[in-house]
């Protein structure tokens, strides 16, 4: 009955499918980043040699006396670029943007699955914009400000205004291709990461249906399976951009907190947008590592929830008033309940099929779940909220044994 009801929207969904797609592969085209052929991908190396290493190079040399803190920010973001660059590249000449956004694997999934994965990707455009303007805005703001203070200071070659106008669009034009490519991967990530939990939330109503052992731990073994082919595919972009943004970091309050450093906006105004650009994107893909990763452990305690309320029910005498009795203390604290609860994480009542698993299928399939858990892995460290709380303590102790180095703060 559900096939017949989810055939129609198949035609659908393919063609938003291929349209999500059209638009992605635009947004790369616009962006030189598109290697679908021969001749896009020498454009795109062409494009990442002018933009990300030629023209930072160029201000840096002939403008450095001017910017003590250029050496920072350009080094940062063409790492940050570069980096993006090849994971990208990687993926397109492997698996295909299809398969690589697991758009093969949507067909065999539920319409609400589809429909979601396919808003998520909509979205994502919008959320790219969303972070790369305010960014872009800033220094767009602060070259026009620095170029009409320092003009007279530019080695010229020919006309003043002429030249200082090609030289402010060469780095905005620089300085955007960069962040933009560092961003991009990141909301790749996330849609990613966003069908995965969309598959989580739907697995968990499984337990609420007529379903068979097999049937559940088969597709408890594709979700791990998926999940650790996200890992593999990303976790040398988020273990390398995890050291270029400390890096970048510590770098910049290395040159501010030297001695006699000459400290104001004007000279430090740039390493602003950069720390953003590196801090924002990184955090984007920490935090849909974790939420993935934390979802998939939630699974584990509504299958221990749905054992308990399926054993209370199955050894009572009259099934209603054992509902009743499951179910009494309920009422008052569902109206007080978050609405933003999925069915992994609510705090409802588990009401299992009539004709549910066995006891013996469910005490194993609940101690399967226990003993293999889900999730992002970074070379098999766990990507969870206790990785990200560790790893901020480190950062916080390396930040304050550095500045104890510089300024002698104890």
């Amino acid at each position: 009955m559900e096939s017949e009801q989810a055939a129609p929207l198949l035609p659908a969904i393919e063609s938003r499918r291929d349209d999500e797609l059209y638009w992605l592969r635009s947004c790369l085209r616009w962006m030189c980043q598109d290697q679908s052929n021969a001749v896009l991908a020498v454009v795109s190396w062409v494009a990442l040699f002018v933009l990300a290493v030629a023209v930072p190079a160029m201000a840096h040399f002939m403008l450095s006396y001017r910017r003590p803190y250029d050496l920072v920010v350009q080094l940062s973001l063409t790492v940050a670029a570069a980096l993006s660059f090849l994971t990208l590249s990687a993926a397109t000449h492997r698996y295909g943007l299809c398969h690589f956004f697991f758009l093969n694997k949507l067909p065999g999934q539920s319409a609400r699955v589809r429909l979601a994965y396919a808003a998520q990707l909509r979205s994502s455009f919008r959320l790219l914009a969303l972070f790369i303007a305010p960014c872009c805005a800033a220094e767009v703001a602060y070259k026009l400000w620095w170029y009409s203070f320092s003009a007279i200071r530019i080695p010229f070659l020919g006309n003043r205004v002429a030249t200082s106008c090609v030289a402010c669009a060469l780095e905005l034009a620089s300085w955007t291709y960069r962040a933009a490519s560092f961003f991009v991967v990141c909301v790749m990530f996330r849609s990613i990461c966003h069908l995965q939990i969309l598959r989580l939330q739907e697995f968990a109503v499984a337990f609420q249906a007529e379903s068979e052992a097999v049937a559940v731990l088969n597709e408890h073994l594709r979700l791990r399976r998926q999940l650790k082919v996200i890992s593999h595919r990303f976790r040398g972009f988020i273990l390398w951009g995890l050291i270029l943004v400390t890096a970048s970091q510590f770098a910049a309050v290395l040159v501010i907190t030297r001695p006699h450093s000459d400290d104001n906006l004007f000279n430090i105004g740039e390493l602003a947008p950069c720390s953003i650009v590196l801090v924002t994107g990184m955090l984007i893909c920490l935090h849909s590592a974790a939420k993935i990763t934390h979802k998939a452990q939630a699974l584990t305690s509504h299958a221990a929830k749905w054992h308990g309320c399926a054993t209370v029910e199955s050894f009572s005498i009259d099934p209603e008033a054992a509902s009743e009795v499951i179910t009494g203390g309920d009422g008052d604290s569902d109206e007080e309940e978050d609405s933003e609860e999925d069915e992994l994480e609510d705090t409802k009542i588990v009401h299992p099929h009539v004709h549910t698993i066995s006891f013996q299928k469910r005490q194993a399939l609940v101690t399967y779940l226990e003993n293999n858990g889900a999730g992002i892995t970074i070379f098999g460290f766990t990507v969870d909220r206790s990785w990200l709380c560790t790893l901020f303590t480190l950062e916080i102790s390396l930040f304050l044994w550095l500045l104890g180095k510089t300024i002698g703060i104890s």
